[in-house]
């Protein structure tokens, strides 16, 4: 049976369970402002958004953790090679199967790249540095990270073939980039500053190789733990670096604190990346050695990152397109789109909790089965699903 650090799979499927609560109410709850808008949003709204902030950054970051375990089963040869075929792996599910997911386009006039894509592209620098030292790969994590808002008040390029590489590499929004007649790149993720969070994962996961000191990696964890959130309410406070949207007092306190926390997703700017990797690694500090029906639950989950991942996703999309049907609301997949939606069809938040219930539950024993398997088994595609 493979060994697994319960840790990271127990954080990893916390932040799943998490994760799904958003996918939720992106395909079921679609009225209302902007969860994210400090002007109209409500305070549940925001923190129902916000909340799910944490889910990108920790899965980037604990792939890059993997990476580095998995090194020690495999020479640095045969680590190149896996990093290069499960980064192509990964983008090519971005490609195929999650835009296949979210418009139901099967002429794919709306290729997605998301966070399967920043991951794969991520793995795919990190194997052309896996034989670099250590040192250099840490300095370039923290280069990307704290360094590419440097570029927030640079006018870069936005057409043509440049500025298209330039949105897909260093500030994907949701832009559409041509790439023939009627079809379009939908870049969300933008690759480059999603690789520091996976590159500081890999260096983080020398923390975790056998024969390291388990309280000397707690201590480890739990300073850059503390120096991030520190690092973040400083710069915030200051508000002049860091993130390219400044918070500003707002009508009542607790709308000025949704615009103190309102940092910046796409592109992930160096206070969004301190808000959210600071609190994991004091996670990964405290739960450590901890063993209970909680943490047990969730690790069902994290042993099985991306089966889980594309399995809830199609599993709220049957939920949405019934839900849709059950209100007598016409299908029409005729109009292709990015993300298809039916005109009309939502539901109220409350509704949205309890659906995000129902599909952990049914996720649950499938997920439970699946990981089993992969604990007993060895065929070379379990390392790809």
């Amino acid at each position: 049976m493979k060994e697994r650090i319960q840790s990271i799979d127990m954080v990893r499927g916390l932040i799943m369970i998490i994760m799904t609560l958003d996918h939720t109410r992106d395909f079921l709850h679609l009225a209302g402002p902007p969860p994210l808008d400090v002007q109209r949003t409500t305070v549940i709204l925001f923190f129902t958004r916000w909340i799910t902030h944490f889910c990108a950054p920790t899965f980037v970051f604990l792939s890059g953790v993997s990476a580095c375990l998995a090194e020690q089963r495999r020479t640095t040869s045969e680590m190149t090679s896996f990093l290069l075929k499960r980064g192509a792996w990964l983008i090519f599910s971005d490609l195929a199967i999650i835009s296949l997911i979210f418009s139901f386009d099967v002429q794919y006039h709306f290729p997605v790249l998301e966070v399967l894509w920043a991951t794969g592209f991520g793995m795919i620098v990190l194997a052309l540095l896996i034989r670099a030292p250590k040192q250099l790969i840490v300095a370039v994590a923290i280069l990307v990270i704290a360094g590419h808002n440097l570029l927030d008040n640079v006018d870069l390029p936005k057409n043509g073939t440049t500025g298209n590489l330039i949105t897909v590499l260093l500030n994907g929004v949701g832009a559409l980039i041509p790439i023939g007649a009627n079809r379009f790149i939908f870049a969300i993720y933008a690759a480059i500053p999603w690789t520091g969070a996976l590159l500081l994962g890999y260096v983080f996961g020398q923390l975790y190789k056998k024969g390291y000191d388990a309280a000397k990696r707690r201590k480890i964890l739990m300073l850059s733990g503390c120096s991030l959130i520190v690092l973040f309410i400083t710069l915030r406070l200051i508000n002049n670096y860091g993130d390219p949207a400044p918070w500003a007092v707002q009508r009542n306190a607790a709308h000025t604190l949704l615009s103190f926390l309102n940092a910046r997703k796409q592109t992930p700017s160096l206070l969004f990346m301190s808000m959210t990797l600071g609190p994991i690694l004091l996670l990964l500090s405290f739960i450590e050695g901890i063993s209970n029906r909680i943490t047990r639950f969730c690790i069902v989950y994290g042993n099985v990152p991306y089966f889980y991942f594309i399995t809830h996703l199609a599993l709220l999309r049957v939920i949405n397109v019934a839900g849709v049907v059950l209100t007598g609301i016409p299908l029409d997949f005729q109009k292709p789109s990015p993300v298809w939606a039916a005109p009309g069809f939502s539901i109220p938040l409350w509704a949205v909790y309890l659906c995000w219930i129902a599909v952990i539950a049914l996720m649950y024993y499938p997920c439970r089965w699946y990981g089993r398997y992969k604990q007993t088994h060895n065929w070379w595609w379990l390392s790809y699903i």
